[in-house]
């Protein structure tokens, strides 16, 4: 038989729920890494990224 869709795939196999927990930490470990590395970054740092947009404006206006 071959296999209609992902869902078929996923339930016939043995090690099933051991993938998906895999599947779920590996997430959970590259979430908490994002917010510890925003987290972790200076506040100087986004003030200059928030302006950014806005002074990309000031130069066009003086060309």
């Amino acid at each position: 038989m071959i296999p209609q869709n992902v869902k078929d795939i996923l339930s016939n196999g043995e090690n099933v729920g051991f993938y998906q927990t895999l599947a779920m930490l590996l997430f959970l470990f590259f979430f908490l890494g994002i917010v510890y590395y925003v987290f972790s970054r200076p506040k100087k740092h986004y003030d200059e990224e928030a302006n950014a947009t806005l002074d990309d404006d000031i130069e066009d206006k003086n060309l």
